[in-house]
């Protein structure tokens, strides 16, 4: 054999490797053409608006590798849906090509409560709206406020700004109607334990404002009233007037007063 090709003409030799080399390389490219699938074309079918689950199944019985790109959230679409995909349906794409998916989450996301006391209430709906909560349940009540928030709560509990809810929670809302017309005699409290104090106060639709607590009391609830401002009666013995709404402050001691203390602390007032 080596004596065979040693007699030939080096020329043939040497087209006779060249030939051998070209055929090594046209079966490595009919083999890889076959591995990669080269010249194969699949339409990209539409999976917009199915479950994830089947979605992905469906791609890849059809050949397509398949990535979840993106999850978001939105309420305009069912939970666990296929929202975009990429390439877009109906593209002519190569064999083996990947389709990426972005899905609606199945789990609602947290948002931050915002703080809406002391906004109006044309305002605290349109901070809610861009939070992504909604507007639940609205109590009036007496406040000097007139069309603000007073406090804000969740599932019937206050709530504070920050706390983390559920996306498209409703937020009920307390809203001041201003003091109106309506005129009471200033509520008795001195006496009272500072807890039946605020009872009274807030069946009469008064405001508690400040509680000034004499030293050495260390359960303000069992406190007692020894002051209130404004008192009940003038210094003419005359009733004095106030609005649901408008605000009292009361001084606290650790045992009842007399009185005689009460009236000094009003006077001094």
């Amino acid at each position: 054999m080596f004596k065979f090709l040693t007699n030939r003409p080096f020329w043939v030799n040497l087209l006779a490797a060249g030939l051998l080399v070209f055929l090594m390389i046209f079966i490595f490219l009919q083999l890889l053409a076959v591995i990669t699938k080269h010249g194969q074309y699949l339409t990209v079918p539409s999976v917009t608006g199915k479950k994830t689950a089947d979605a992905v199944k469906f791609l890849e019985s059809k050949g397509f590798e398949v990535v979840i790109q993106d999850s978001v959230y939105t309420d305009s679409a069912k939970m666990g849906i296929v929202l975009r995909q990429l390439p877009d349906p109906n593209a002519t794409v190569k064999v083996n090509r990947t389709v990426f998916l972005t899905v609606n989450r199945l789990t609602l996301p947290l948002v931050d409560m915002p703080s809406l006391e002391g906004k109006t209430v044309n305002f605290a709906i349109d901070i809610l709206r861009r939070s992504h909560l909604l507007l639940g349940d609205t109590v009036y009540q007496p406040h000097f406020m007139r069309g603000s928030i007073l406090s804000q709560s969740f599932k019937g509990k206050d709530i504070k700004s920050g706390s983390k809810i559920p996306w498209g929670s409703s937020i009920d809302l307390v809203i001041g109607k201003g003091l109106g017309e309506e005129r009471i005699i200033v509520p008795m409290l001195d006496g009272l334990t500072f807890a039946e104090a605020k009872i009274v106060l807030e069946q009469s639709g008064i405001i508690l404002g400040a509680t000034i607590v004499d030293p050495g009391v260390t359960d303000t609830l069992a406190g007692f009233v020894y002051g209130q401002i404004p008192p009940r009666y003038d210094e003419d013995k005359v009733p004095v007037y106030i609005q649901p709404g408008q605000i009292m402050d009361i001084h606290i001691s650790r045992q009842p007063k007399s009185s005689t203390d009460s009236t000094r602390v009003q006077q001094t007032n």
